[in-house]
This record gives structure tokens, sequence and C-alpha cells, in this order.
């Protein structure tokens, strides 16, 4: 078939799918997993510093390089299985080895991933676990003795997971070499795959729960900060009755907590969203395992919904609260508006009404002033009148007076008659120009 005929990224998204396989390894084994992850702004890094990293491990150990855009790796390095991948915010790197070493958990198992090495890495270690996969003895109650002896009784899980195939047990704390412990004992029977899947839900359940927790901090600051902003809040709000207090002052510094409120929300989307996604994979990995109870022992669940659960909670109440105060804060700036509408309108109308008082008074005033203009210009009429006809009424034996007399009112009746024409043909060409 012609490749004009599939979409330009189906192959690549085919390939995605199957990019980051779960190892395949057989018990005894020994795992070292670190991840690292940039301290700010992570997800926008430089992921060639991440390449370049990888590469001086395996140039050190004598390993093929990895391709520069490639988002994952798998290679042999010496006597260790090397997986590394890259994700939106961290990167992660696994190393298998066959057999256990001489002391349970020894720091040696880790040593491919020398101090130096990760002192040099771009981000820092959020991630660090040492796995001892194992046979499981024929009587599971000997595995649960041998791991009393490796983790604290505090925090202690084992469980039973995949139908009773294996059983994991860890204590979720960090030895005094950096490493958290986990324990894997499998049945003889349990196949490569599911044992590599095993080991990879674990590894990718502990990474995520860090990275989710990651938002414990932002929600804490953030707490403090509405502590702060939300006494300001409230006085604004109690406040937006007084009639003393002019609505514009109190729109504007209700604009400036709200301007706070949303550069927090800026600020720490990202981070509760992303923690919102890490934690349903946390979960989603342990209902994966499909753990039960071993003995009475503490389950991943339990020990999750005491430890993590509330956590995460507190996150979503954080994140919650953010956007209670700001939903408030644009009701009440709604409010505000609209107050400052109402007084503005009443405002315009207090204008109007004066300009209308004010046109009143120029209307009374141009018609005084018409009248006047209609006195001046018959007088000056009459006296140019009173001039031309003097001569014919001297001449016929009328007094200067009684012309003068008779001339007025016919003067003043044409000034007015005149004056009049012309207001009207303007007020008839205005009436024209607004239709």
């Amino acid at each position: 078939m012609s490749s004009d005929t599939d979409h330009p990224q189906r192959y690549a998204l085919v390939n995605e799918l199957h990019a980051r396989p779960s190892p395949r390894l057989k018990a005894p084994a020994t795992c070292a997993f670190v991840a690292f992850k940039e301290p700010r702004d992570a997800a926008n890094r430089d992921r060639s510093r991440d390449v370049a990293h990888l590469t001086e491990l395996t140039e050190r150990h004598g390993g093929q390089r990895p391709d520069p855009q490639d988002s994952h790796y798998q290679g042999k390095l010496g006597r260790y299985d090397l997986k590394w991948e890259s994700h939106t915010e961290f990167v992660t790197c696994m190393a298998m080895t066959p057999g256990l070493p001489i002391r349970p958990f020894d720091p040696s198992a880790g040593a491919i991933f020398s101090q130096e090495w990760q002192d040099n890495a771009p981000g820092k270690r959020i991630a660090a676990m040492l796995v001892q996969i194992d046979i499981l003895p024929e009587d599971p109650q000997d595995a649960l003795n041998r791991i009393g002896d490796w983790f604290a009784r505090d925090g202690l899980t084992a469980v039973w997971v995949l139908d009773e195939m294996a059983v994991i047990a860890g204590d979720f704390r960090i030895d005094s070499n950096g490493w958290m412990r986990f324990a894997i004992f499998v049945r003889p029977e349990l196949g490569e795959g599911r044992i590599g899947r095993i080991l990879h839900r674990l590894v990718e359940l502990e990474t995520y729960r860090a990275i989710s927790m990651l938002g414990l901090d932002r929600a804490r600051l953030l707490s403090r900060r509405l502590n702060e902003l939300e006494p300001r809040l409230s006085a604004i709000v109690e406040g937006m009755s007084d009639e003393n207090r002019s609505a514009e002052n109190v729109l504007q510094e209700l604009l400036t907590v709200s301007a706070e409120l949303e550069s927090q929300a800026v600020q720490h989307s990202f981070r509760f969203g992303a923690t919102t996604a890490y934690e349903a994979i946390v979960m989603d990995r342990i209902n994966a395992l499909r753990e039960t109870r071993l003995y009475g022992r503490q389950m991943l669940t339990e020990f999750m919904r005491r430890r993590y659960k509330p956590a995460m909670r507190t996150v979503k109440s954080a994140e919650e609260r953010l956007r209670s105060m700001i939903e408030r804060s644009n009701r009440a700036g709604e409010l505000l508006r609209t107050r400052v509408d109402v007084e503005r309108s009443a405002q315009n109308q207090l204008l109007l009404e004066r300009m209308d008082r004010r046109a009143d008074l120029q209307l009374r005033l141009q018609h005084t002033v018409e009248g006047l203009s209609v006195v001046a210009i018959s007088y000056y009429a009459v006296g140019l009148l009173s001039y031309a006809l003097y001569p014919l009424a001297a001449r016929i034996g009328v007094d200067k007076a009684y012309l003068i007399a008779a001339l007025t009112p016919i003067a003043v009746l044409t000034v007015w008659w005149g004056m009049w024409r012309i207001k009207r043909r303007l007020h008839q060409t205005h009436d024209r120009n607004d239709l």
C-alpha cells in the first residue's frame, strides 16, 4: 500500500506503544534505580544535557552510545543491563545484574551509578532504589523472617502480588547511603517477563509517588500566602456596602488581591495538575500488582491511604481553596463594577440635567438676544428709512416725527418676520441632516 495513504505520524505513534517495554530478568537478581529531576521548570529543560549525561555513563562502561534523538535507551554495560528513559519532568536509569550481593542491600550493588556521575547529573536525584529479587521459599514465613532484619517495622509493607505468585516488601525509608530498599520474592515458575513487569511497576510506583509529593510543599507555601490574602479579600467584600467608601477605590484594592490570586494560580497550576496525574499513576500501578494480604501484614493500599493520600488531599485542598478565592474575587469584582456603573450613571444623569439647564438658559438668552437684535436692527432700519424718505415727507408736508412713528412698526415687523424665516430654514436644514 502506498505510504501516501498513511498519516505521517502513524508508524511513530504505533512504535511509541512499544518504545518502553518492561525488562526481562531471572531471579535471583539485583536492580539499582535512580531518577533525576531539574528543580525548576523541568518540563522545558535542555534534554540534550540528559543524553550527554547518559553518554558519559555508557562510555565509562564501554557501552553503545545513545542516539541523541531518542527518549529511551537499552544496552549492556559490562555485567549490567541498563534501561534509561526520558519523561516530561524527569529521567530514570535502571541497572539490573544477575545474582545478589554478599550482604543484603550492599551499596556496591549500585556502584554503576557512581557518586561522581550522580553529582554531574543535570537535575537532582528525586528517587534512588535498590531492589533485590530472590526465589520465594517454600514457606513464605521464612521470607518474612528475613525481611524483618532488613526493614523498619514502622511503615513495613509486605503483600502477595499477581495472584500470590510473588511477594513485595519494603518500608519506604531511605537508608544511610541514600537508597530506598525493596525486596521481591518470586515463585520459581514465574517467567522472566512477569518478573520484569513486577519490577517495572514497583520502580514506577516509587518514582511517581516521589514526583507527585512535590506538590505538597507547593501546597503548604500556597496555603500560607492564601492565609494572608483571605482576610484582605473578606474585608473588601464586607466593606462593599459602605457608602462612604468610593467604589472605584474599593475596586482598585480588589484588583490588587485578584491579580495576586491569578499570579498564584499561574505559578501552581502545572504542579497541581501534574500531582493529580501522578497520583492516578501511583494508584494504577498498585492496582496492576493485584495485591492480597500476606499473614496480616500491612498492604500497599493501606500504607498509601494512611501516609500518602493525606498529602494528596492537602494539595487538592489548597488547589480548591485557591479556585474558590478566585471565584469570590470575580464575583466581588462584578458587584463592584455594577456599583461603579450605577454611580457613573447617576453622575451622567446629573451632568445631563446640568446640560439641560444650561441649554434652557442659553435658549432664553438667545431669545433675549434675538429680541434685542430685532430692536437694534429696527432702530437702524428706521433711521436709514427716515433719512431716505424725509425729503419726500417734507415735500408732501408730513412732519418727521410722524414719519418715524409710521416707519417704526413696519420696520420692526419686517425685521422680525425676516429673522423668523431665517430661523425656520435653519431648523428645516438640521432636520433633513438628521434623517
